[in-house]
């Protein structure tokens, strides 16, 4: 059986690996202190030329009956690190587990850089 399929009395549902990596990019984002996922410097320069990746920053690898991510980020300047880190890890696992009922062994989060900009996103502001 694939990992990402459940089956039941009814049938089978599959959870494809993109949908897994879209609900952890939706999560981490969501994280007060996260200026942005970043898919490093290939993905980033296929994005100046328009090709954009709605899970960008995230890497999915799938095992038997359980997933481990990788989040590339980017923080706001002044946040405490580790603790957006954690956070993040929170998030994201809860958010996987909950929406999909795949057991979330490991949520590593690549701080990949720090967003300096002078004027502080609106959710920052509060």
């Amino acid at each position: 059986m694939e990992p990402d399929m459940k089956l039941d009395e009814m049938g089978q549902v599959k959870i494809a690996p993109e949908v897994i990596s879209l609900i952890a990019s939706m999560a981490a984002s969501e994280v007060s202190g996260v200026a942005d996922l970043t898919a490093g410097f290939t993905g980033d320069m296929l994005e100046k030329v328009g090709v954009k990746s709605p899970s960008k920053g995230i890497k999915v690898q799938l095992g038997e009956n359980e997933v481990l991510i990788d989040v590339y980020l980017i923080v706001e300047y002044g946040v405490v690190i580790p603790e957006v880190a954690k956070e993040v890890q929170k998030k994201v696992k809860l958010s996987v587990e909950t929406m999909t009922g795949i057991n979330v062994t490991q949520v590593n989060v690549h701080v990949q850089g720090i967003n300096f900009q002078k004027e502080p996103k609106e959710d920052m502001k509060k």
